[in-house]
């Protein structure tokens, strides 16, 4: 195991697993960036004999898992791919978490949030649901399957879980929540929480550095309705654009899985943070500051 030299604590050691995926390319290029050793594989997660080839053969001190099903083009391939799904959400996911703990490694897990449903007790103006709240939402297979896997590997106690939702990155690939809706001829009007990467993915490097673990909500604090962030798409990224709105129900024809609309709270996330000194934007300043960003860039 690596050491740092002076005085023989271990170095930290990246290995993310999911290494041809968006999510894991952003993570693997902010490591670079500030100088972490870091690797990638693309080694399936439910082959433990060569997962456990993988991290003898890294020994890395941080395992971060952004591998894992969400179909393709969307959640819909799960509901006629179920063994598949399962086999990566949840027989994968266990696994990985599994062979970390016997050897000792810290292993941070990009879930989802996706597992909750506006309620009496949740309105969308409301504070939003807590780690603790228990999933309220199985409208699709995917959401099913990370509900179940949540509930058992929150009892590693070498595991970080850090729910995601609807990612946005400062470009238009065709993983970001924004070059998705961006592409709908129709969409809904809800707020939601959303994740935008460039703010939270370092607060994950925090986060599994200082060895933290359990559930966090991973998201900007505050919710975005899909017409606010169309709104600023259009007035800062590509003026002219426009679009058009259907109701659930409307939706509900065109779509074989149900989608999850829900605020998450992030006091936990935002109060844990503020012990090292970052600190999360509001989601509606996050988008702004996103959007200008992609201005700057040159993204239409």
């Amino acid at each position: 195991m690596a050491t740092n030299g002076t005085n023989g604590t271990k170095a930290s050691r990246f290995l993310i697993w999911g290494g041809d995926g968006w999510v894991a390319g952003h993570l693997k290029t902010l490591l670079e960036g500030q100088g972490k050793e870091v690797y990638s594989t693309t080694i399936r997660m439910e082959n433990r004999e060569q997962v456990v080839a993988e991290l003898d053969r890294v020994q890395p001190t941080h395992v971060l898992n952004a591998a894992g099903c969400t179909g393709r083009p969307n959640v819909d391939w799960c509901e006629d791919n179920k063994e598949a799904t399962i086999r990566s959400n949840v027989i994968g996911t266990l696994n990985l978490a599994d062979c970390c703990f016997l050897r000792g490694i810290h292993c941070t897990v990009f879930a989802t949030g996706c597992i909750y449903q506006y309620d009496e007790a949740h309105p969308w103006d409301g504070a939003g649901f807590l780690e603790t709240d228990p999933a309220n939402f199985a409208g699709s297979f995917y959401s099913m399957t990370k509900t179940h896997v949540e509930e058992v590997m929150k009892h590693y106690n070498n595991c970080l879980i850090l729910r995601l939702r609807m990612p946005v990155s400062d470009d238009l690939h065709p993983r970001n929540f924004v070059t998705k809706i961006a592409k709908y001829e129709r969409v809904v009007d809800i707020p939601n929480s959303n994740t935008i990467l460039s703010d939270l993915l370092p607060a994950s490097i925090l986060l599994a550095e200082h060895g933290e673990v359990g559930i966090y909500n991973f998201t900007n604090p505050g919710a975005i309705s899909h017409n606010e962030v169309l709104t600023l798409f259009r007035d800062i990224v590509r003026p002219g654009f426009t679009w058009k709105n259907f109701s659930l129900e409307e939706q509900s024809r065109v779509i074989k899985a149900g989608r999850s609309n829900c605020k998450l709270d992030t006091t936990k996330l935002t109060t844990k943070l503020k012990e090292y000194g970052y600190e999360v934007p509001d989601i509606h300043e996050a988008y702004r500051m996103c959007f200008e960003r992609m201005k700057a860039a040159g993204v239409q």
